[in-house]
C-alpha cells in the first residue's frame, strides 16, 4: 500500500488481533519509522466520529460497513472506498456512482481476513490524491457538505428521523408488554 506516497497526512487505525503478533504483522515492516511526523497509527478502538468530524479531516479510507459509511455522510467527509466482503460492495456503489462523494480503489472479489485484496500497489495513493486535489475533489467536498447538512436536519427536533424514530415509539408503546 502506498498511502504516505499521497503526500498526505494520516491517522491509521489497526485493529487488534486476536494477539498482538496478528496486529503486528498487519503493518508493512517498517512502515511506522518511514511515516514518522505524516501519520498517526492507532491500534484498536479509535473515536472514528471524533475524527471525522474534526475539520483538518479531508478524506476517509473505509471498507464501506454501513455504520462507517453513514458516518462518512454525517461527518461531510469525501471517502476512498475499499470494500471486502458482503454488502460493503453494495455500499461502494452508493457513495461512488449514486451519491459521487467517493473514489474506489478497485476492490472486485470478497476478501476475508487476508488485509486487501487483490488492488494495484498505487490504487491507494492515486485514490487519496484524487478525493483531497483537483476539482473534482471540490465538487465532491460541495455534495459531501450538502449530505452532511441533510443528515443534521433529519435528526433535528421535526427532521424525517427524529420523526419516524418518534412514531416508532408511539406505535410500539401501543402494545402491552408481555411480562
Amino acid at each position: 500500500m502506498r498511502l504516505p506516497a499521497s503526500e498526505q497526512q494520516f491517522i491509521w487505525v489497526v485493529r487488534k488481533g486476536t494477539n498482538d503478533k496478528e496486529t503486528e504483522d498487519s503493518m508493512p515492516e517498517g512502515f511506522e519509522e518511514r511515516t514518522k511526523g505524516k501519520g498517526l497509527i492507532i491500534r484498536g478502538w479509535a473515536p472514528q466520529m471524533l475524527i471525522l468530524d474534526h475539520k483538518a479531516v479531508g478524506g476517509f479510507v473505509t471498507h464501506c460497513g454501513w455504520n462507517s459509511t453513514l458516518e462518512g455522510i454525517a461527518a461531510g467527509v469525501p471517502m476512498v472506498t475499499w470494500p471486502s466482503f458482503a454488502e460493503q460492495f453494495y455500499n461502494e456503489k452508493l457513495i461512488t456512482d449514486v451519491l459521487r462523494i467517493g473514489v474506489a480503489v478497485g476492490a472486485k472479489e470478497w476478501v476475508i481476513g487476508t488485509g486487501g485484496g487483490n488492488i494495484k500497489s498505487d490504487a491507494v495513493e492515486t485514490a487519496v490524491r484524487s478525493i483531497i486535489t483537483g476539482e473534482e475533489a471540490e465538487e465532491r467536498r460541495n455534495r459531501c457538505k450538502g449530505l452532511k447538512e441533510m443528515a443534521r436536519k433529519a435528526v433535528e427536533e421535526g427532521g424525517s428521523s427524529y420523526s419516524d424514530l418518534n412514531a416508532l415509539i408511539q406505535e410500539l408503546s401501543l402494545y402491552p408488554s408481555s411480562s
